[in-house]
């Protein structure tokens, strides 16, 4: 028997980073890690309604059949038989003869005369059975009950992906949101100064130039909140499109400032993410598989033994075909090697040989982009919460810094330029904040689905 290879092992690292937190963030369902219950009813409706999902479910339906025609492979095929046939024979011929002479015994009468042309009836059962003694049959076998569990485990990795773009579209709404408010007040701000500059123009303190600088700062706030709009439709219909659904209003719970980080995200040790990350999973099983099609394939190489047995009733005459002396019996034994056609043997070897390889380095690939990811989003968390301490201070000053532009431009210690510019650094300050306050959620959501989670 050929047993396939052991699937080779990995080496990863240790940790991520030197933390050696076993607890993951990954081992929680998403109704626990997002606290937003509109989120999660989003989710949960993404997961009953997803195309993508429906289509992995078939899939997994295919490998399932799959596994069943190989393990029908292993028993004896049985045909129910009923047939009917008529020969002539040629005068000149060993049954012309035969069945002549035969004819002419005075032990041949009645229904045991040989008519000419000679009809044939047969009413029974015929099967054929390849006998394993090779392992080829069981291995064939394994190999489709392997891609069984790879087909489950990319229905997994199509959740765990399905509720982080979910979860990505929902706070990239929250924040183009907030995006708006902030665009909204800045316009009011701004027209109270276009207002403002023309009173002091019609006092004669300022010129039209003054003007006509505030109201291009209000029409180009205006123009941004037609973009914010639009982007707001399309993540509404790209996150729709996720639901299974045709364009529709999304339903939001609380701002982006007034959702809450984790205080603490652990990401485990990355050992545990080779047993837990469902394209890793994947990954292996595929492997598993195709060193077992190796193992087939080597086995094509060896002899066949093959059984065909028979029983029914079998006559030359319909009247008495049903007579219990009728029964016939019969097996054939065959043993086959392959003799011309080793090269077509040889060249389907290569390739299960090369289909190994390829999905062991698909395996490696799997588990380096995985770790890589894992790494990536834990610092993306660190630094952006840095980020974004540093912006809400830097907001809280150019605030100020606007007020007191207003109030020396009232009292005519600022320019028109200074007061503009001050308005513009608070709006573009604001709209970072919120950009570096959405990509710490984005950060979360993208650790989570790296380590695995959500399919549970």
């Amino acid at each position: 028997m050929h047993n396939p290879a052991p699937t080779p092992t990995m080496t990863v690292p240790t940790s991520y980073a030197g933390s050696q937190d076993s607890a993951s963030i990954g081992d929680r369902p998403y109704r626990a890690l997002f606290a937003d219950p509109n989120l999660v009813a989003l989710i949960d409706t993404a997961l009953a309604r997803n195309p993508d999902l429906r289509i992995a479910l078939q899939r997994i339906e295919v490998a399932r059949a799959n596994f069943g025609i190989t393990q029908g492979a292993l028993l004896p095929q049985v045909d129910a038989v009923v047939s009917a046939g008529v020969d002539r024979y040629a005068r000149y011929t060993l049954n012309g003869v035969g069945n002549f002479d035969t004819n002419l015994s005075e032990n041949i009468t009645g229904p045991n005369v040989i008519p000419n042309p000679t009809p044939d009836y047969f009413v029974g059962f015929r099967a054929s059975w390849e006998l394993d003694i090779w392992g080829k049959l069981r291995n064939q076998r394994r190999a489709a009950y392997t891609r069984v569990l790879a087909s489950q485990e990319g229905r997994n990795l199509i959740i765990t992906n399905l509720a982080a773009d979910v979860a990505r579209f929902y706070y990239t709404l929250l924040a183009l949101d907030a995006e708006l408010e902030i665009i909204r007040e800045n316009e009011a701000l701004q027209q109270r100064a276009v207002e403002l500059v023309e009173v002091q123009k019609a006092a004669g303190r300022v010129t039209e130039l003054a003007v006509q600088q505030f109201r291009a700062q209000l029409l180009n706030t205006r123009s941004l909140e037609g973009r914010v709009r639009q982007d707001i439709v399309r993540t509404e219909n790209q996150l729709n499109a996720l639901l299974g659904r045709y364009p529709q209003p999304i339903t939001r719970g609380e701002s982006l400032e007034k959702q809450q980080l984790p205080p603490v995200v652990a990401a485990g040790i990355p050992s545990q993410l080779v047993r837990r990350r469902p394209d890793i999973r994947q990954a292996e099983r595929e492997l598993e598989a195709a060193n077992v099609d190796v193992a087939v394939a080597q086995a094509q190489f060896l002899p066949s033994l093959n059984l065909t047995p028979y029983a029914g009733l079998n006559a030359f005459r319909a009247s008495v075909l049903v007579n219990p002396q009728s029964l016939a019996l019969g097996v054939l034994g065959s043993l086959t090697a392959p003799v011309f056609n080793r090269r077509y043997l040889k060249g389907n070897l290569r390739a299960a040989e090369a289909q190994s390889r390829e999905a062991y380095y698909g395996y490696q690939r799997a588990i380096l982009t995985g770790v890589s990811e894992v790494v990536t989003s834990l610092k993306g968390l660190e630094n952006f919460r840095n980020v974004a301490d540093l912006q809400t201070q830097e907001v809280t000053v150019l605030r100020q810094a606007a007020r007191t532009s207003d109030d020396l431009f009232g009292t005519g210690y600022a320019t028109y330029l200074e007061v503009i510019t001050a308005q513009r650094s608070v709006l573009d300050a604001e709209l970072s904040l919120i950009n570096t306050k959405q990509a710490q959620f984005l950060s979360l959501i993208d650790l989570y689905r790296a380590l695995g989670g959500g399919w549970q």
